[in-house]
């Protein structure tokens, strides 16, 4: 609570420091924003062509809005994915960077990495906006459904913030840890479905004559929870699990709780170490 209560105090802070990431990601860039649309859907591109082309990667059928596109599949998850895979990356160098900032004068250094998040935010919001326009275009009736979605954006900005806090002190100390994640992300993407729909993972495993859950097991990444109700939501247009959004839920309250408790400890010499 007391942590909340800064957050609060500092909001001034936080929104100009958020104003400083958005004005600096494009800055002298010809296109400017349009590179926020522009970069997703050169993934999206590059994924129909080998998925969807070459591997002829069927999207499944929404129950019970009917939709069928790849593309729009496609999108319902990549975007959502993007907003992980870019907040964790970059919060985590978000000390570093600032390294200067640091060293001049007293702040909650935390604001650093919910600045950062918070851009990313910004832009996951505009192109989240544009799917759900697209969607609409293709006769999908999202509109009921966003309320569901808005507590999802809220829940995965928890997630990602919980974290950037646990990642990005560790970072400072430890500057192996950013190569790590680098590393890690294109594991987790292929593990999560995102180009591909989860009916493809086998319900189970025979490895040395017994039976593996490999599904159950595969579901326990709270990734695959968060992507397929973002695909229930707005692709399928039905509600996701009670269950799904509990455990997604639990992981990102989770991981902030334990994040700041992480990023408190490591906080009072970063000043030194950064």
């Amino acid at each position: 609570m007391n942590q909340l209560r800064e957050y609060y105090e500092r909001r001034e802070l936080l929104s100009n420091l958020v104003l400083r990431e958005l004005r600096s990601r494009y800055k002298r860039s010809a296109l400017g924003w349009t590179w926020s649309l522009l970069n997703p859907l050169s993934s999206v591109l590059i994924y129909w062509v080998v998925f969807g082309v070459f591997l002829k990667v069927k999207a499944p059928i929404g129950d019970p809005s009917g939709q069928g596109n790849f593309v729009l599949f496609l999108l319902c998850a990549l975007i959502p994915w993007n907003f992980f895979s870019n907040g964790v990356t970059q919060s985590i160098e978000s000390l570093v960077v600032n390294a200067g900032l640091i060293r001049k004068v007293y702040f909650p250094r935390e604001l650093l990495v919910a600045s950062t998040i918070g851009g990313l935010l910004v832009t996951f919001l505009i192109e989240l906006g544009v799917v759900i326009t697209v969607l609409l275009i293709a006769g999908n009736m999202v509109l009921p459904w966003l309320p569901i979605v808005v507590l999802l954006v809220i829940l995965q900005t928890l997630l990602v913030l919980g974290i950037g806090l646990l990642l990005s002190g560790a970072n400072v100390y430890f500057r192996d840890v950013r190569h790590f994640v680098n590393l890690l992300m294109p594991m987790l993407f292929y593990s999560t479905p995102v180009v591909y729909p989860i009916s493809y993972v086998p319900v189970n495993w025979q490895v040395a004559g017994r039976s593996i859950p490999l599904r159950s097991i595969y579901e326990m990444n709270p990734l695959v929870q968060l992507v397929s109700a973002y695909r229930a939501l707005i692709y399928d247009l039905t509600f996701p699990s009670i269950g799904s959004l509990a455990y997604i839920a639990v992981w990102s309250i989770g991981l902030v709780l334990v994040g700041q408790f992480v990023f408190n400890r490591l906080d009072h010499r970063l000043a030194e170490e950064v």
